[in-house]
């Protein structure tokens, strides 16, 4: 599942009740004091990795209800809720008007040790008498109400309560459909909830005033668990190993109430060998030590907190298999802390590279602008103060950066020397993932991630919505800039953004492109593509190569839905179909781009295309003094 919202009510400082809203990548971007960490906390609560204790409870709202409610997309096709039968959240009327399942928690906040009283679906569900309250009913109720209601179940499977349901919802005309809350604590919906749980992402914080030493549980937590396991695997011996120590321990034990015997009998009576063993794992101490000797705890803070986050990940990422989560949202508090600019830059682009991995969502805070200038607005939420008290979360956008800058202020970076805008963060994944590549094949192009790292190089995702806006925006900067648009339709036609890229062209210093193809993912060989997906357990089959015109990423992801033998091509669903490109989409822009080669790419694009893109950044770059 995918954490798309988050809703607050009641808690510290939001009183009324607040939404925000999560992307793959998302930075909550605000001054200190106005909530970030207040929101890092509420997920922390709501994914029970953290208890809700008596200072949570908003002292001017209502302490008894302290709502934390999270809406969630990309939910399990099937559940089994007993018997082995299969059901879906739709069947049980258990997914809101967006078709998503949201679940809301209340706890009592006015108690010294705050407590859940409810677990909530807020879903579209039936209302109407006698069909309203099927979730809490057992078997036998669920039999006997439909012998009221006057329903036949001769054909129906009874060994599963689903059925039951699904025959009375479907046999009343008046379900009375709305908007209510449905628990999730009683009967057939404790059933639903547990049965959801292993769907539900792991969640992992990390704090911003934690301790920054390699005794920190996230670096002990992995290392001890290491131990743990490498124990295991010699089980068996360490087990033989016991026995002779203790049998040899209690034969001399024995040997000497003997020799005591001899001396005092009285003595020797009140004696016997007692043998008591500790764990194998506690014999173990960890601690982390750089090639010179010294140790993390001795380094710098800015080195600590930034090997003790990938630690951190570590755990996260254990922690999701052992609990077999579908995925992991990685929430980090102000990454920045203690961070070297070039540090800051290159955090950034490690966790957004993160973020585009599927099942892998990344929330950061921070008021520092150059992490949110790194972000495109779609990814950036603010959070603000107003006179009255009352808080909002606003999605980035041009009024939205203005009251960021505004807040935050926009600090001036000199090392800037050229911003590269794209449609999007696939594109991006796109050129960076080609540098690479292109670059370890003996090609002379840029090395993108340094350029980045550097902060010499910024990345522009605009989107083709807001393509006007940014044509303009960038130019007050006076740095060079380079625009590659998709050309989106064949020839003779002219390129969906070709008047843009007039404008652009038109600039001082700056360049728009637009590719000769649909869009990038046309520039990425069939193989490349094969061994991704194999990668996962995959094994696509394509009748011919792509022309440069197909619709890549959704015959990719039609190709997936055949080999997994996943039904029809859901296209009278287009939410379902567009979902479904989206992953192939991102699995297009990571995985495949590193499995290319020049060899590959020179059969796809013998004009060099590709590379003449990254060319004319390094010449941008290097024109710049």
């Amino acid at each position: 599942m995918k954490l798309t919202s988050l809703k607050l009510e009641n808690f510290r400082c939001f009183k009324d009740q607040v939404c925000l809203e999560f992307d793959d990548i998302t930075a909550i971007v605000g001054r200190n004091d106005v909530g970030k960490s207040t929101i890092m906390d509420g997920l922390a609560i709501f994914f029970d990795e953290a208890k809700p204790d008596k200072d949570d409870a908003c002292i001017s709202g209502d302490r008894k209800a302290v709502r934390i409610t999270c809406e969630f997309d990309d939910l399990p096709e099937t559940i089994i809720l007993d018997a082995d039968y299969e059901t879906n959240l739709d069947a049980e009327f258990l997914v809101n008007t967006e078709r998503r399942l949201e679940i809301r928690k209340t706890y009592d906040g006015s108690l010294t040790n705050p407590r859940l009283i409810s677990v909530e679906a807020i879903a579209v569900h039936p209302t109407g008498n006698g069909v309203n309250d099927l979730l809490q009913l057992k078997k036998a109720d669920l039999l006997a109400r439909a012998g009221e209601l006057g329903v036949d179940l001769s054909t129906v499977n009874k060994q599963a309560n689903a059925p039951i349901r699904a025959a009375i919802w479907a046999n009343t005309n008046a379900l009375g459909l709305d908007v209510v809350p449905v628990s999730l604590e009683k009967e057939g919906g404790k059933q639903i909830w547990s049965a959801l749980a292993p769907y539900l992402p792991s969640f992992a914080l990390f704090k911003s005033d934690r301790a920054s030493t390699d005794q920190d549980a996230e670096a002990q937590d992995p290392l001890k668990a290491a131990i743990r396991d490498a124990l295991k695997a010699v089980e068996q011996d360490l087990v033989k190993v016991q026995a002779h120590v203790e049998a040899e321990v209690r034969r001399i034990a024995e040997a000497t109430v003997l020799k005591i015997k001899e001396m005092d009998a009285s003595l020797a009576e009140a004696l016997s060998p007692v043998v008591t063993t500790k764990k194998w794992d506690s014999l173990f101490q960890t601690s982390i030590t750089g090639e010179d000797g010294i140790p993390l705890n001795k380094r710098g803070s800015g080195v600590k907190r930034l090997v003790l986050l990938n630690f951190f990940r570590a755990k996260a990422e254990k922690a999701a298999l052992e609990r077999q989560a579908g995925s992991v949202i990685y929430a980090i508090e102000e990454p920045e802390t203690s961070q070297h600019p070039r540090n800051q830059r290159m955090l950034m682009s490690a966790l957004s590279d993160l973020s585009a991995t599927a099942g892998r969502q990344v929330v950061v805070t921070t008021h520092t602008p150059m992490l949110a200038r790194a972000l495109p607005d779609a990814s950036l939420r603010f959070v603000e103060v107003h006179p009255n008290g009352s808080r909002t979360v606003s999605i980035g956008g041009p009024d939205t950066n203005t009251r960021i800058a505004q807040s935050l202020g926009v600090l001036p970076d000199h090392s800037v020397k050229l911003f590269v805008g794209v449609e999007g963060k696939h594109h991006i994944s796109f050129l960076k993932g080609m540098s690479k590549v292109l670059r370890a094949d003996g090609a002379n192009v840029p090395d993108l991630d340094a350029l980045e790292i550097a902060g010499e190089l910024i990345f522009v995702p605009f989107g083709g919505c807001n393509l006007a806006y940014w044509t303009t925006r960038l130019q007050a900067l006076n740095r060079p800039e380079l625009h590659i648009y998709d050309r989106d339709v064949p020839p003779p036609a002219a390129g969906k953004y070709d008047e843009f890229a007039a404008q652009v062209n038109a600039r001082a210093g700056c360049v728009a492109l637009t590719t000769s193809k649909r869009e990038m993912e046309n520039y990425l060989h069939q193989e490349a593509i094969q061994e991704a997906y194999q990668d996962q357990n995959i094994v696509l089959s394509f009748r011919a190569p792509f022309a440069d015109f197909d619709d890549v990423p959704t015959l990719v992801a039609q190709a997936v839905q055949t080999a997994a033998a996943d039904g029809p091509w859901p296209v009278h669903d287009a939410r379902k179909c567009a979902k479904k490109v989206a992953a192939a989409k991102r699995l297009l822009n990571t995985a495949a781009v590193a499995r290319m080669s020049r060899a590959r790419l020179a059969q796809c694009d013998p004009a060099d295309e590709v590379i003449g893109w990254l060319r004319k950044v390094g010449v941008l770059v290097e024109q710049v003094q």
